[in-house]
Order: structure tokens, then sequence, then C-alpha cells
């Protein structure tokens, strides 16, 4: 024990130090405070019904009808009990508070990468410290984009776990590359792994060409074999999550369309409008050196501060009223869109900042690392920044959105930079172990340290100095926001381009401010990196220097972002979408009581009072027609689009259900609520059917039609219906008797066979249905609903989701995962049997 304390003292003391950081930068926490994660409450909202039925069975359901009429669970909460990686998550999430869990594992993770990579564990600390800390991380916790950071976390480590692989290793590299590739897939981000696989084909790429150039193609085709098996293993692990998740994104948004008739709709996946809307601004880029350049987040934090010019020009239309002048100004950004952020982006919350000292290391890492690590970490940037563009450089973006498989599945392409947040520490610090190896003369050493520090700080200085000769702190519409302003203003064009000209000043300031204060920290860093390498300073402390000054950098930048004041009592959060007291005021809380008290258990509905296709908060109280969610079943996005958008359908709002509509008065800011008398319930039988050619035809029939005595149905669905059998009759019913989200039960009476339609929505990927017990076929009718031919008498019908991708899936995910518990006891058992020989 004694020896095993002083081979791993220094790892166990870093990774206390990353313990207490993470506590002192969240000390809410210890205060029994949460993060507000606007993200993380609109899912808890999300996952109402699936919670309650949880709590109530010990098991979640697959299927919830709690937003958008009805979806799988899959990309909400499920459970995947079978899965290992699950309770890996579980452990990372659980064992410490939120959001310490997640900045613990980037830290551990990637400091775990820079061991594998042989730096010095100080310099391997700095490097972990540089990735974790990077603004986008804490970006991502303060918005609640839990799963993304969790999947960013697994980045580093999945890396290390493919180098041990290359460097013979076999079986330990490639059973932790499964382990850490299992848990990264179970996070259950696709675009993070995508982008992480993407940057992996580029290093697998340049080691098959290494290896054919030194002629050590078997070796490398050994190791590329283990990692081929941990690829198998991972996946295998996550059977369940990728079967369902593959299946139903063919069914979404990210889907082929099912109209032709409008031009929006005729891709396979998304657009390039919707998948570029977040793409970086070119220039923007050189946030990774200077934090606000650009501004920093979309707020007016700064505007309103009395000493901002833009303040003072506002101040002398308000009088200088201490009230009236913030709430002008705030006015102006939503009104105007004059706020501090003036890039590419709708909006943001927060640049990309890699660190003023990182940058330096990186330049100086491109000047001097001779790995051909450095090749791929050069690629991968190169490459993912162009990537990163989007729309503002759709030569390279465009190729990878027409040809390159599954990239048009994903939006916000700005986001692929998370990957370059990792690249840059890595080749920052292999610089720095390549100058303590003591292999380059230190003259050049020390020239070409002085020639990154002229980079990096000389552009940082020239912005504090003459910040417009490169940028001109307006956006693209500034012309036309003067000119609004100017009439809004009762054509005072004089006042109008003051306030316009402070702002620019105030974003001027802004950026000056930030240039000098990278041009600081790069100096120190320069002084900390010459004073090691002339021998001025011994390693250690050098090392440990250096990063307390990358985390003094980082931590001051992210704290603008994720700070004390994103954390409230887990009390509040509980009960965030409960009326607040003006609410309760105007009447919502009533409403909600009112429409609590109704028992039927399956009704829905339709709040007017928020963005009914944008927003949660209905579901966090009933079955609603909308709600939030980014992965909507592509059909039920095209019903919004045509019937919704323009103008509200009330044939569709009968079909669907929506028992209760909410609105609020423009006026006085009163809810109403009014009951929909001609709401079709649960199920019905219609009188008869219109069959159409396609969904193109289908949608056209509900813009206009009686659904509770016509079913629309497509002809593809003909041959299960018998038209001949068919008869209406006054006397035949169907009703609901039991209702749990994966389990419908009805009961029927007919003298003759009868089409009903069930107001819940068609998805064929597991839901069954069954007459007395027999499995019996369905089709889909009025563009998204059941419906059956049921056979004449009183019967018995049921439905019930059983997805085989889900139930088989499990299977194989336990499988894969007691094989990847045996790979790792006989990796380590392997390991330390070497390391006993040696």
């Amino acid at each position: 024990m004694n020896n095993w304390f002083k081979q791993n003292g220094t790892h166990v003391a870093i990774i206390a130090i990353f313990v207490v950081l993470c506590f002192v930068y969240f000390s809410p926490v210890l205060q029994g405070k949460a993060p507000a994660q606007s993200d993380v409450l609109q899912s808890k909202a999300m996952q109402k019904e699936i919670m309650e039925y949880k709590d109530k069975d010990g098991k979640g359901p697959l299927w919830t009808n709690q937003m958008f009429g009805g979806m799988p669970a899959y990309q909400i909460w499920v459970q995947y009990a079978y899965n290992g990686a699950t309770y890996g998550i579980a452990l990372i999430t659980k064992a410490f508070p939120n959001p310490v869990g997640t900045v613990l594992l980037l830290l551990i993770g990637a400091y775990f990468l820079f061991i594998t990579l042989k730096v010095n564990p100080w310099l391997a600390a700095a490097g972990a410290i540089a990735f974790a800390f990077t603004t986008y991380n804490f970006v991502l916790l303060a918005s609640g984009h839990s799963n993304k950071a969790l999947a960013i976390g697994f980045f580093a480590p999945i890396i290390a776990g493919l180098i041990l692989t290359l460097r013979g290793k076999y079986w330990l590299g490639a059973s932790l590359t499964a382990l850490f590739l299992a848990l990264e897939i179970r996070a259950n981000h696709v675009q993070m792994t995508y982008y992480l696989f993407l940057s992996i084909l580029i290093f697998v790429g340049i080691e098959i060409y290494q290896a054919y150039k030194n002629k050590t193609l078997p070796a490398l085709g050994k190791a590329l074999g283990f990692l081929g098996a941990a690829v198998i293993l991972a996946v295998m692990i996550n059977a369940s999550l990728l079967w369902t998740t593959s299946e139903y994104a063919k069914e979404t948004n990210r889907g082929k369309s099912n109209l032709t008739s409008s031009s929006a709709e005729k891709s396979e996946g998304m657009t390039k409008e919707y998948a570029y809307g977040w793409s970086q601004g070119v220039g923007e880029s050189f946030t990774f050196l200077i934090p606000n350049l650009y501004g920093g987040a979309t707020s007016v934090d700064e505007l309103v501060k009395p000493e901002s010019h833009m303040y003072k020009a506002v101040a002398e239309i308000t009088g200088g009223d201490p009230n009236q002048t913030p709430q002008a100004i705030q006015q102006l950004a939503s009104q105007f869109n004059m706020q501090q952020y003036w890039g590419e982006k709708s909006f943001t919350q927060g640049g990309y900042y890699f660190g003023a000292i990182i940058c330096f290391l990186f330049v100086f890492g491109l000047f001097i690392v001779r790995s051909r690590l450095k090749w791929w970490i050069l690629a991968t940037t190169v490459l993912f920044i162009l990537l990163s563009f989007g729309r503002n450089f759709p030569l390279v973006s465009d190729l990878f959105f027409d040809y390159f498989p599954l990239y048009n599945k994903f939006r916000a392409v700005e986001s692929i930079l998370a990957v370059v947040g990792l690249m840059f520490p890595i080749l920052a610090f292999l610089g720095i172990k390549e100058a303590q190896e003591g292999n380059i003369d230190q003259k050049i050493l020390i020239k070409k340290l002085t020639w990154s520090a002229g980079i990096t700080g000389g552009f940082a200085l020239i912005v504090a100095v003459i910040p417009t000769l490169f940028f001109s702190f307006k956006t693209d519409n500034h012309p036309q926001i003067v000119q609004a302003l100017t009439q809004a203003l009762q054509n005072n064009a004089g006042v109008a381009q003051k306030i316009a000209n402070a702002l620019i000043e105030d974003r001027i300031s802004i950026a000056r401010a930030d240039a000098l204060r990278s041009f600081i920290f790069i100096v120190v860093g320069f002084g900390i990196v010459w004073a090691f390498i002339t021998k001025k300073m011994n390693m250690q402390l050098a090392f440990g220097l250096l990063a307390f000054a990358v985390l003094i950098d980082m931590w001051q930048v992210d704290r603008r972002y994720l700070n004390n004041k994103n954390f409230e009592e887990k009390s509040t959060l509980a009960n965030y979408f409960e009326p607040t007291e003006e609410e309760v005021r105007l009447g919502k809380a009533t409403i909600i009581n009112i429409i609590a008290a109704d028992k039927d258990p399956d009704f829905r509905v339709y709040d007017q009072s928020i963005n009914t296709f944008q927003d949660a908060k209905t579901s966090s109280f009933f079955k609603t027609i909308g709600g939030y969610h980014a992965a909507k079943l592509k059909r039920y996005d095209e019903l919004i689009q045509n019937q919704f958008s323009k103008s509200v359908n009330q044939d569709v709002l009968d079909m669907l259900n929506a028992k209760y509509f909410i609105t609020q008065d423009p006026q006085n800011g009163s809810y109403k609520m009014s009951r929909n008398a001609t709401a079709l319930g649960n199920a019905w039988i219609v009188q008869g059917v219109q069959f159409v050619k396609n969904s193109d035809e289908e949608m056209k029939a509900i813009s206009s039609f009686d659904p509770k005595n016509e079913a629309i149905v497509d002809e593809q669905y003909k041959k299960l219906l018998d038209t001949t059998r068919l008869g209406a009759d006054a006397t035949a019913f169907i009703k609901m008797e039991k209702y749990h989200p994966d389990h419908i039960e009805y009961s029927y009476s007919a003298p003759r066979d009868v089409i009903a339609v069930f107001s819940e929505i068609y998805y064929d990927k597991g839901w069954n249905m069954y007459v007395d017990g027999k499995e019996k076929p369905y089709f889909r009718a009025d563009y998204v609903l059941r419906a059956a031919q049921l056979e004449a008498g009183n019967h018995k019908v049921e439905f019930k989701f059983e997805p085989k991708s889900y139930y088989l899936g499990e299977k194989i995910s336990l499988t894969g995962s007691i094989l990847l518990l045996g790979f790792l006891g006989f990796a380590f058992y392997s390991e330390n049997k070497k390391k006993k020989a040696a």
C-alpha cells in the first residue's frame, strides 16, 4: 500500500485539487442549491408523465402522451437498465451534486489523456484545467445542455485508450476505449459523438499513412483489430439505445420528409438554413484568444452600467432616470437588436474562449512539436474551424452537408468547436513537453517562444490599441437598425446616430479591455515558460505556476457565464413552473386547478398563452398538443407547420382531443380557459373513409374535413380494410377503459364492422393492436392518428407499445456489459502480471 501511494501520490493529490476546485467554483451546491438550467427545467416538464408512472410501476414507460400528442420517450428519459454504461453515467451525475460531477469528469478525463501522452503530472493538470474550463463547457452547463457536456467529457479518455492501443497495450487500451466509448454513447448526444468520430477518422488516416511509410502495417492492423472489437463492444452495450434512436430518428424532423409540395421539405435530414442556424462567424474565431472581442453573450449587462457610452446617450432621452434608462436600453435591445454581441448568430450565450496562454502555447507547439500527433491536431483544427463557419463558408460546409454520411442530421454546426477546444491544449502542452525533454537547442526554443508570443500577444495588443483596424464592431444590418431607430424617434436622425455610435464605442471598450487582458496573460505565460527553458525556474515550480495562471485566466472568464447567480434553492426549482404571484392574480392558478379536476385520463390542452410548440411549460401540468423537443416526430412537425402556423385548424384540434384552450388577454394580461365542446375524445367511430393517394393529399384533405364522421386514409392502407363489411350504425360506440402510456384499453360494441379512429399518435415502430388478446392490424388516419377496422360484436381493444428495438436491444446490452467487465478484468490482470514480471 505504501509503495502504491509513493507511485501514485502525485495523481491522488492532483485529483484532490480538482475536487476542491470544483466545490469552490460551485460553492452554492454546499448550501443545497442547484443550477437553474433552462434546458434541464424544460426536460423535467417533458418527463412529468414518465416519472409519475416510474414512481408507480418502478419502471418508466417507453412512450409518453405528455407533449406533441404523444411520442417515444427515447430522447426524453428511458432507463436502459441492462446497459452497464447507465450505471457509469449515474456514478458521475449522482455521486456529486450537479454540475460538480460533470466538471470533474472533464478534468480527470483530460488528465488521464495527458498522462497517457507522458506529460509531467503538474503540466497534465494544467492541460486538464485548460480543457475543462474552456468557456463553451461552462456555457453548456449554464444553459442545461448536460448530456452534451457529459459527451464532451469522454472525448479525452477515449483518445487516451486509442493511443494506448496503438502503443501495443492491446488489451488494456482496447478495453478502456470500449469502456469510455460505451459511456460516451450512453451520454446520448449523437452530434458530439459524431464529431469525435470524425476527428478519430483523421487520426486513423494519418496512422495508416505513417505505418505504410514505415512498413509497420501489420502492427497497426493488430491495433486497429483490437480497436474495432472495442467499438463493436461499445455498440453492443448501447444496443437498445442505438437501435431505438436509429429507428426513431428516421421518423423525426431529422428524417425524410413525407411531403413533396414544399421545396423546403424535399431533402432528407435538415434544411441547410435550419442546420446552419448557429454558424460561427469567421472573425469570431478570434474569440479563442480574446473572449469578448464580439461582445460575449447576447445581453446588455455592460450597457446598463452608468459609466457606459450607451447609458449616457440614452440618459439624455430619459432625463437620467436611473430606473427608466436601463429599461430603455433593454427595449432597444429587444426591439432593435442593439446589444453587446455583434456577431453572425441570432443570439448566443457565450463565445468560444480557449485561453490566451493556451493560444500562445498552441502556436509554440506548432513551431516545435515533431510528433505526428501535431499533424492530426492541425488537420482536425483547420477542418473543424472551417466546418464551424457553416453558412459563412459554404465551400467546405456544403460538401459535408451534401455528401458526408449523417452530417445533415445535426444543427448548430458551431458546436464542432468543442473538439477544437481539446486540440488546442493538447498541442500547447505537447510543446512544453518537447521543451522539457531537452532535445531542441535552447536558443531555438527561445526564438520560437518569442515568435509565438509576438504573434498572439502582438495581435492582442493591436486590438487593444487600434481595435477598428481589423473589426467594425457593427452587425451586418447596422444601417437598417439606425434607420428603424430614427423612425421610432420621430425621424430624429441625430439622436438615433448618437445612440448607435455609443453602442459601437461600448463594444470597442469591451473588446479593448479583453484584448489588453489577453496580452497580459500571454506576457505572464511567456515569462514562466522562458524562465523554465533558461533554467531560471525549476520545472515543478514553473509547471505549477503555469497551471495556476491558466486556471485564473479561464476561471475569470467562465464566471461571466456561470456563477453563483445561476444557482437557486432546490425547492424553488422544483416549483419552477408553478404560477407566480402575478399569474395567480391574473387567474392562471384557478385555470390549472379547474383542468386538473377533470378525471379523464387522456385529454389534451392547447395553451395559446405561451409559444405552444416551443415551450414545455404546459407539459408540467397537462398533456398538451404542444411542448418543447428538438426531435419531434416528422409527421407531427409537418402537422404543426401546415395546420397551425398560419391559422389554427379547429378540425385538427378536435381530432387531437384538445379539450381545453388557454388564452391570455393582450390588454390586461388575464388568463382565460374555455372548454372545446367539439373535442372528439379518446376514440370514435366514423361513418366513412376517404382514400387519398399520398401524404400531400392527406394533408390537404384534413385542412377542411369532418373528423367526427370521416377518416382520411392513405391508399397504401387499403388492403387492411374490407369496405364491403362496413356499416354505419347509431348504436355503435367505443370508449377508453384503462390508460397507461404504454398500454391503453378500449371496449366497443358494434352490430357491424366499423372504422374506429383513436386520438393517439401513429408510430408503427412498436405499437401493436390486440382485439380480445389477438394481434390485429391497424393503420394511419388523418395524417397522424391511429385507426382500425373492428369486427362486429362486443370486444376489447388494446394498444401496447412493445418495441423490439428496446426489448431485444436490452438483451444485447446485457451481453455486451458482461463481456466488457470480463475484458477489463483480463486487461488489468495482464498488465499487473507484466509489471510484476518486470
